[in-house]
C-alpha cells in the first residue's frame, strides 16, 4: 500500500498492511522545533535550519528525511514551504538556537519580552522570558458592547490564532490567495504518495473564547444566550463563506479537512452536552456536511483535546469522520471505552503515546509498553491513525520518540 492508501483504508474502518503514522500532518501531531532539533542529532542526521512553521507553539516542520526514517504517511499541505528560502527569516529560540520563521511575521522583542502587534499598534501576543511559546494577551470583544458583530472580520484579525497562520500563509481566501492555495496543493499531491491533511480551522467555541476571553465568554453563553447566538451566527456566516472558497481551491488535492474547536478539560466538557446541542452542533453540522456535499471523498476530523466522552455522540451525529488527538489521559477517555463504544463510527486519530506523564518522563522500555497496548486496542479493524497525544514538546527525550515510532512498525494486527 501506499502511505495515502494506507490511511484511507483505515479511515474507512479497514485494516490496512500496517497502522498508519502521523507525525507533523497538522498542528497537533508535530514537535517543538528545540525537541525537533534534539531528535536529529540523535538520529544522527544533518542539523536543520529548523523551520518555525506554528510560531506561536513554535512547531518545526518535519522533513523528508525524518518523515522517511519514521515511515510517516501524512503531510500537511503546507509543509513543501520549508523548500522555499524566500518564505523564511532569521530568528532565535529560547535558549538562543537560530532558526527560520515566516517572513511575514513581524516580531518586536522589548523588556517584557517578544511581541506581535496588532493594527492599531496594540500587543496581540506575547513570549515572556523563559517561557517557550506565545501567549494571547489582547482580546478584541473584551469590555466591548458590541452586539451586531459587523466589525467581525477586524476583530478575527486582532488574534494571534487569526493573524499568525502557517504555511501558505500569509495567503488568504482573496482571488490571489486562493490561487497561492491551489497551486500549492496541486504541488504537495505531484511531489507526494502520502494523505495530505489540510487544516481549515473554522473554530467555533474557541474563536468565542479568544474574542472574549475564556471566563467572559462561559459567563456570556450562561447568561447572554442572544447574543452568544448572533455571533455565533456571524461567525459561521464569516467560515461557511471561507470555507467553500477553499474547498473549491484544495478540495481535489487533499484527503483531510481539519476543523479544530478544544471542547473539554481535563476532567470533562467545557459546556455541558445541552450547551453543545443548542450553541454548536447544528452549526458544526453546517460546517461539515458543506464538505462532504462539495466533495464526498474528503474526510472530516476535528482536533478536539480533553475530555469528550459525552459529546462523542452528537459529533457522530453532526457529520464528525475523525477525532483527535485523543487524550486518553483524561476523564472518561480510555481507549477500551472509546474504542468498544464508538469504533465503529468515528476514526480515532491519536491516542498513542500519552504526552503529560509516559513520553516525557517513562523510560524508553515503558514508552513500548505503553504504545503497545494501546495499539492492541485501537488498531483492530482499522479506524485507527496513530499519533502521539499532543505536540512532542521540549525537552522530551529523543530516545523515547524513536522507541515511540519503532513499537508501531513493530506492531502486527
Amino acid at each position: 500500500m501506499t502511505s495515502r492508501e494506507r490511511v484511507l483504508t483505515s479511515c474507512n474502518h479497514q485494516e490496512p498492511d500496517r497502522v498508519p503514522i502521523d507525525f507533523g500532518g497538522h498542528r497537533s501531531s508535530g514537535i517543538m522545533a528545540l525537541a525537533y532539533r534534539d531528535l536529529r542529532k540523535a538520529l544522527g542526521f544533518p542539523d536543520s535550519p529548523l523551520y518555525v512553521y506554528d510560531f506561536i507553539q513554535q512547531l518545526a516542520i518535519v522533513e523528508d528525511d525524518v518523515l522517511d526514517f519514521f515511515g510517516v504517511d501524512v503531510v500537511d499541505v503546507g509543509y513543501l514551504y520549508y523548500k522555499n528560502d524566500w518564505y523564511w527569516k532569521d530568528w532565535v529560540l529560547p535558549d538562543g538556537t537560530p532558526c527560520k520563521i515566516p517572513a511575514f511575521i513581524e516580531v518586536e522583542k522589548t523588556e517584557e519580552g517578544w511581541i506581535v502587534r496588532g493594527d492599531e499598534g496594540q500587543p496581540i501576543c506575547i513570549q515572556r522570558p523563559g517561557c517557550l511559546y506565545f501567549e494571547q494577551c489582547y482580546f478584541p470583544l473584551l469590555d466591548n458592547p458590541d452586539q451586531e458583530f459587523g466589525r467581525l472580520e477586524y476583530y478575527l484579525k486582532q488574534i494571534m490564532w487569526f493573524r499568525l497562520g502557517t504555511p501558505p500563509a500569509p495567503a488568504g481566501f482573496d482571488a490571489e490567495g486562493l490561487r497561492i492555495h491551489q497551486e500549492n496543493a496541486a504541488k504537495v499531491r505531484q511531489s507526494t504518495n502520502r494523505a495530505i491533511y489540510a487544516t481549515f480551522g473554522g473554530n467555533l467555541l474557541e474563536t468565542a473564547q479568544f474574542a472574549f476571553r475564556m471566563d467572559n465568554f462561559l459567563t456570556e453563553i450562561a447568561l447572554n444566550p442572544p447574543r452568544v447566538h448572533r455571533f455565533l451566527d456571524k461567525l459561521v456566516e464569516y467560515h461557511l463563506t471561507n470555507l467553500e472558497k477553499y474547498l473549491d481551491a484544495v478540495g481535489p488535492y487533499v484527503d483531510i479537512i481539519g476543523f479544530g474547536d478544544d471542547l473539554g478539560m481535563q476532567t470533562g466538557p467545557q459546556i455541558s452536552p445541552k450547551m453543545y446541542r443548542e450553541f454548536f452542533k447544528p452549526r458544526h453540522a453546517l460546517l461539515w456536511q458543506t464538505v462532504k456535499k462539495k466533495y464526498p471523498h474528503l474526510k472530516v476530523a476535528l482536533h478536539c483535546c480533553g475530555s469528550i466522552y459525552q459529546l462523542l455522540p452528537d459529533l457522530i451525529e453532526a457529520g464528525l469522520d475523525i477525532i483527535q488527538p485523543v487524550q486518553i489521559a483524561a476523564r472518561d477517555m480510555e481507549p477500551e471505552r472509546l474504542k468498544r463504544e464508538f469504533g465503529k463510527d468515528i476514526v480515532f486519530w491519536g491516542g498513542g503515546c500519552d504526552t503529560q506523564t509516559v513520553l516525557p518522563f517513562a523510560t524508553p522500555q515503558e514508552v513500548r509498553a505503553h504504545v503497545r497496548r494501546n495499539l492492541e486496542i485501537f488498531a483492530p479493524s482499522g479506524g485507527y491513525v496513530f499519533q502521539q497525544v499532543h505536540n512532542i514538546m521540549a525537552g522530551v527525550p529523543p530516545q523515547n520518540i524513536i522507541a515511540m515510532f519503532e513499537e508501531v512498525h513493530n506492531f502486527r494486527y
